[in-house]
């Protein structure tokens, strides 16, 4: 069997344990959170008659161990149970949001991709010089610029009059345009979400090519009478990518969480959006849902990356 797939095996067979591990933390932390769920639907003149009753209809007057399995065995068969009233499938819910949601984090990554690669790139080849030293700033001034701040900026420079250039409220031009529609009015959140994320990876990419270019196989390449755009473009760049690959990786959690909130200031009905109602109204099977199927997403994400970390770097598929 290679290494590819023994890798592959390894993460799938660890993937239940990792998402039980959630399940559980999600499980308990909404136990634990303030409120009470029977008395957000009754309403707070309800009586603790009714309260008690509508508590026992719903299994929430059984132990917290029995509560959990119960909830365990729905997830089996992805059932991720009823919304507060009215009652409505929770798995309906997130496959309406969870596709935007995906679109978001989509753009987001291939923003900062092409940023990082191009920019860490140029970095690289003219160190120390002047674009070296314009990207170092750009790169520092965004890592400290947060997303949601940076999204406010955005709606105020490009989606407020008179310059309003793109659409801001959700996907309305989406449903009017088609793709370009679409592509509009995802194009300032996507920035807002991606851009923090594309300046850390600038450094990454561009260390990692520094230290390529200044390995002895580079210059002994060269010597040899390769042209150095091959050596990079061949070689370089191809050793280069495997650090930044496993950091983006790790930072693919940090696209799906910053979601939530660029979501919430652009008013995308994605899954920020349902997490963050499912909070205010105390539906915890909505919240858990919600969770459980982003940490699920990335896990997954994760696995697929540490598969392109291995096609990137032949080297370690006999370890």
């Amino acid at each position: 069997m290679s290494t590819l797939m023994r890798l592959l095996g390894r993460r799938l067979a660890a993937l239940p344990f990792m998402l039980l591990g959630v399940t559980i933390l999600v499980f308990l932390v909404l136990q634990v959170a303030p409120g009470d769920r029977a008395t957000f639907v009754l309403g707070p003149e309800a009586s603790e008659a009714a309260k008690a009753a509508w508590r026992h209809d719903h299994g929430l007057d059984q132990p917290l161990i029995v509560q959990f399995f119960a909830y365990l065995a729905s997830l089996v068969t992805l059932n991720f149970g009823l919304t507060n009233p009215p009652e409505e499938p929770v798995g309906s819910k997130i496959a309406s949001a969870f596709p935007i949601t995906l679109e978001l984090t989509f753009l987001g990554v291939l923003i900062a991709v092409i940023l990082s690669l191009v920019l860490g790139i140029l970095g690289a080849l003219y160190r120390d010089k002047w674009p070296d030293q314009l990207i170092r700033v750009f790169s520092i001034a965004a890592i400290a610029t947060p997303s949601f701040w940076l999204g406010i900026l955005l709606i105020q420079w490009f989606a407020l009059p008179p310059g309003s250039l793109f659409p801001v409220g959700g996907l309305a031009w989406a449903d009017q345009y088609g793709f370009t529609g679409w592509l509009y009015s995802m194009a300032l959140p996507a920035l807002a979400l991606g851009l923090p994320v594309a300046a850390s990876l600038i450094r990454v990419v561009r260390t990692s090519m520094v230290e390529e270019l200044d390995k002895d196989y580079v210059r002994t390449a060269v010597g040899n009478g390769v042209p150095y755009r091959t050596v990079v473009a061949k070689n370089v760049l191809r050793n280069a990518l495997v650090t930044p690959v496993t950091v983006l990786g790790l930072r693919i959690g940090y696209l799906l969480g910053g979601a939530i909130v660029i979501e919430a200031i652009f008013d995308l009905k994605g899954m920020g959006q349902l997490i963050i109602s499912g909070l205010s109204g105390k539906d915890t099977n909505l919240v858990a849902g919600g969770v459980i199927t982003i940490a699920a997403t990335f896990v997954l994400v994760n696995i697929i990356v540490d598969l392109l970390y291995l096609l990137i770097n032949p080297r370690i598929r006999t370890v």
